[in-house]
């Protein structure tokens, strides 16, 4: 076979080609694009890193502020529920001297009416009295044909009514 006996001929011319192709492609390949790729790698791998840290840092920060903030609103809801439940008390307050005040009015008109009604029922039961002895007077002298003094009819009626 004449082609295994050239390859002794061009084995060596084969290497070294081989050499010369693998040496430059190891050198531009190796020496001059992986150092640009690993370094963009590991550029990029510390972005990731930074960015990690910082969103951990921002997260960290957002956590500690929305603590602060439900610290104050805490705050201020109880503090808001002191307002209102003093608002209740102070009207409370109000509304129960108030109504005392209002109370004090009516027990005053409540007793000046009954002091009134008690004069009245008075007024009414003298004036019932002095009618009735009045009319036992004039009944006793149309029927018994006696003429009774005012004074004797007025006891005598007094007696039957209170006795």
């Amino acid at each position: 076979m004449p082609q295994i006996a050239q390859l002794a001929a061009t084995y060596s011319s084969q290497i070294f080609w081989l050499l010369l192709i693998f040496g430059l492609v190891f050198f531009v390949i190796g020496k001059g694009m992986v150092p640009k790729v690993m370094g963009t790698v590991e550029l990029r791998d510390k972005q990731i890193s930074d960015d990690l840290v910082a969103a951990e840092k921002a997260r960290a920060e957002a956590d500690a502020q929305e603590d602060a903030w439900r610290e104050r609103e805490n705050a201020n809801r109880s503090e808001a529920q002191a307002i209102v439940a003093k608002a209740k008390t102070e009207a409370a307050a109000s509304t129960e001297k108030k109504l005392g005040a209002a109370q004090k009015r009516l027990d005053k008109k409540l007793t000046e009416a009954e002091a009134r009604i008690e004069e009245a029922r008075n007024a009414a039961a003298a004036e019932i009295e002095q009618v009735a002895s009045e009319a036992a007077a004039e009944i006793v002298q149309r029927l018994a044909g006696i003429k009774i003094a005012p004074a004797a009819a007025n006891a005598a009626v007094k007696e039957a009514m209170h006795g």
